[in-house]
């Protein structure tokens, strides 16, 4: 692969070892998949934030890299980690919220933003075109298809590593012809709410492999829909974009599937695992809420309470709560709690005894079993919180 003067002096360890690291990350992925150059990045967005899915060993390693003084060279953002400081710190073992808030400390020495977001998009979007280095799968599916932008799927490392340097190698989606949609998807019935689009998300996944999709039929969604629809593509699959308003498709040349409402049934049934109706969590909020998302809550939540024995979390970013004061403090009223900074995928909810979840999202109902061993109720946002309120 080509380097610059500058990228060989950083490769040969001239900028200090933590540079010379992060750039031989770079290299290695990029040999790996025929990248012939290195490109300028405008944003990067590491995953690998929560101390339960990170563990310790990848810790150690923050701690060192951060220890050497290297600092991020472009706008740089953090996925959820597993705590809130309002809420759930008070209810978690404190040994692992102090593990958490080093590794925060680690991120900020390197010049982080504390986005602790899935949804960095809504804290700045980016320019349709520009190339960017993302790790978070549902945000790369968002930031393909919806806003334009360019972002092969990072893994945690080697976004952190194309935060420091700049930079991340040619390849993947960042190619104009590796782009081009390969499958068309023909949706047999129209799809009526976003635990709808979730299911056509986890059953395209596990049959698409890595091939991008134009998926016909989807005229009128809302971007909140299709953020349910991209976070359960790549939850099951490869698939980092996929396409919805195509206009000029030559369908000849593409691979055909036929989606039957019998398939959307039967995935949503799926992806119920409980036996019981009644959760001890009702979640709403993965991906993390939208402004319009959280407006739309407040309106159905009205004047009603939150039943004494249920939990309700709604999960969004810092930034978004600040934006939607008002919204919150309605929702707040009815008794639920608004989380930042983490979500229930990342978060430890079987050491707060929660054995049943109840979500609107495809994706925490794919996730949760193993994740957080728990049994799932997918259901729509109205479904969700008629069952948490009174």
């Amino acid at each position: 692969m080509y380097l610059t003067k500058e990228e060989e002096r950083i490769y040969n360890g001239e900028f200090g070892w933590a540079n010379q690291i992060c750039m031989k990350i770079l290299v290695r992925l990029g040999e790996l998949f025929n990248a012939t150059k290195l490109i300028p990045i405008n944003s990067a967005h590491v995953s690998g934030v929560s101390y339960k899915t990170l563990g310790d060993a990848p810790a150690d390693f923050l701690e060192a890299i951060a220890n050497a003084n290297v600092k991020t060279s472009v706008k740089a953002t953090l996925n959820p980690h597993s705590i809130d400081k309002e809420y759930l710190c008070k209810k978690l073992p404190s040994d692992i919220c102090k593990k958490q808030r080093q590794i925060l400390e680690y991120f900020n020495k390197m010049g982080f933003k504390n986005s602790l977001t899935c949804t960095p998009y809504y804290l700045e979007k980016p320019r349709r075109g520009s190339h960017l280095a993302w790790a978070e799968s549902s945000a790369v599916v968002y930031a393909n298809s919806v806003i334009g932008a360019w972002t092969n799927r990072e893994g945690g490392p080697s976004a952190l590593a194309a935060a420091i340097i700049g930079k991340t190698p040619d390849y993947g989606v960042h190619r104009a012809e590796n782009r081009q949609p390969q499958v068309l998807v023909n949706i047999e019935s129209p799809l009526r709410n976003e635990v709808e689009f979730g299911a056509l998300g986890i059953f395209l996944g596990k049959i698409l492999e890595d091939k991008i999709p134009v998926i016909q039929g989807l005229q009128g969604a809302s971007q909140d829909e299709l953020k349910q629809l991209g976070a359960s593509l790549a939850s099951t699959g490869m698939v980092n974009m996929f396409y919805h308003n195509k206009k000029r498709v030559n369908a000849s040349e593409l691979e055909k599937v036929n989606v039957k409402t019998d398939d959307i049934k039967r995935t949503m049934e799926e992806l119920t695992t409980a036996t019981t109706e009644k959760p001890d969590l009702v979640f709403i909020g993965c991906p993390h809420c939208s402004p319009s998302e959280i407006r739309q809550i407040a309106d159905c939540i009205g004047t009603r309470k939150v039943k004494a024995e249920t939990e309700l979390w709604i999960c969004t970013s810092r930034f978004i709560k600040e934006k939607t004061r008002k919204y919150i403090e309605k929702i707040e009223q009815s008794g639920a709690h608004v989380i930042t900074d983490t979500c229930t995928v990342v978060t430890w909810t079987d050491k707060l005894g929660i054995k049943t979840i109840m979500t609107n999202s495809a994706k925490t109902a794919h996730y949760a079993p193993t994740l957080n061993k728990a049994d799932t109720i997918l259901a729509s946002l109205r479904a969700c919180l008629k069952t948490a309120l009174m």
